[in-house]
């Protein structure tokens, strides 16, 4: 191994590769020492039988954390309840949301299939709004309004 750029070699370069020693293997058995030490508590010593270690305080739970607890327990219960009707109510409101959805697509999609002639004029009548006070855009459209309503109340003749 001459051109291993002096990494692998040892300081003397001369000893033989057998000799040395993976660097990564000493490393696992050192990692290995030290958590076979720390299962063992070698480095930890258990408190003497005579001396105390440290003791936790027992006090009997006090009427306030009880009540509180007790408060806590019906805000739960009562979130909830009122969770289940909340869901309840929604998916209730979906599905009456859905069945009208469907009856207004059914009825536009029929009403827009009609091809009776001379009510060009009331579907476009429809889609348009002529009030002006409901009207949230921000264009003076009064002029447009009044040809349409013009044209509604007389068609043109062809």
């Amino acid at each position: 191994m001459a051109d291993d750029f002096g990494f692998f070699s040892s300081s003397e370069g001369g000893a033989a590769e057998a000799a040395e020693e993976d660097p990564a293997a000493a490393f696992l058995a050192q990692q290995e020492s030290e958590i076979a030490g720390i299962e063992n508590d070698e480095g930890f010593s258990a408190p003497a039988a005579g001396i105390p270690g440290p003791q936790k305080h027992l006090e009997p739970p006090s009427p306030a954390d009880a009540a509180s607890k007790v408060t806590e327990q019906e805000w739960r219960e009562k979130a909830k309840k009122d969770l289940e009707e909340w869901n309840q109510r929604q998916s209730e409101q979906v599905e009456k949301n859905k069945i009208n959805n469907r009856a207004s697509e059914e009825a536009f999609v029929k009403e827009s299939k009609e091809e009776t002639p001379g009510t060009e004029w009331e579907k476009v009548a429809q889609l348009c709004d002529f009030n002006p006070k409901s009207s949230k855009q921000c264009k003076d459209v009064s002029r447009l309004r009044s040809v349409l309503m013009s044209l509604k109340q007389t068609p043109l003749s062809r």
